[in-house]
């Protein structure tokens, strides 16, 4: 009908200036190429870091029936979207909830999201922060990296980043979030923020090598979160 899906690459964003490479500015010459006559709509669609599943359609109403299908879906305490991610790093439970406060907070010159453990109730009021949580499962697990599901009840910009370092298993190819995650004697802990600066991952000799990847190619390593299920009304 009216639904089209597609699968996108980590790095290309939803939205752009104009000029800029985006899907909003691919839609025109997709619409051409598959011959529509209606204006294509993002209907949902991964973060920019991401890869995986994007919705559209050719349909007004249709897009705004599903935004508001998968609105209401996470309020009813449901999971319509599902999510794959590699970390560096096996949680130490097969399967659980991250639930944390989570807010934008200013790093020297740049926006940062932080984890806030335990939100005030005035916080939440003044929507300073929001309340978020991710519902995950180790699918499976080898030479110190896992396969997870992630399941998000909420909507917050790096949301899943930020829980898997609240894991303490960053996301394979998180260079925003990774430096939280310190380790001394192979054991890792939580770094507060302000003493971990946002640098490129680290990973040790073992894993580049299991990649084929030299040190200086690590900061071209992408964010390994992919958006595999969308479940529809």
């Amino acid at each position: 009908g009216a639904l089209l899906a597609l699968s996108k690459p980590p790095g290309l964003p939803i939205l752009g200036r104009s000029g800029d490479l985006s899907l909003d500015a691919l839609l025109p010459a997709l619409r051409r190429r598959l011959g529509l006559t209606a204006e294509l709509h993002v209907v949902k669609a991964p973060a920019r870091e991401y890869s995986g599943l994007v919705l559209l359609s050719s349909c007004y109403h249709t897009t705004k029936k599903l935004q508001q299908f998968f609105t209401n879906a996470r309020q009813n305490g449901q999971y319509p979207a599902t999510y794959r991610a590699i970390t560096v790093g096996v949680p130490a439970e097969v399967e659980g909830e991250i639930s944390t406060g989570l807010c934008w907070q200013q790093q020297g010159d740049r926006a940062m999201v932080m984890p806030v453990p335990a939100p005030g109730r005035r916080s939440l009021a003044r929507k300073d922060m929001k309340s978020t949580l991710t519902r995950y499962r180790v699918l499976s697990a080898v030479g110190g990296c896992a396969l997870l599901q992630l399941q998000p009840r909420t909507a917050f910009p790096e949301q899943l980043q930020v829980h898997l370092t609240l894991l303490l298993c960053p996301a394979l190819g998180d260079h925003k979030h990774s430096s939280r995650v310190g380790r001394v004697l192979g054991v890792p802990f939580f770094l507060t923020p302000d003493s971990a600066p946002t640098h490129t991952q680290v990973l040790d000799e073992e894993l580049l090598s299991r990649l084929g990847l030299s040190p200086r190619q690590l900061h071209h390593l992408p964010l390994h979160i992919h958006l595999q299920e969308l479940v529809l009304p």
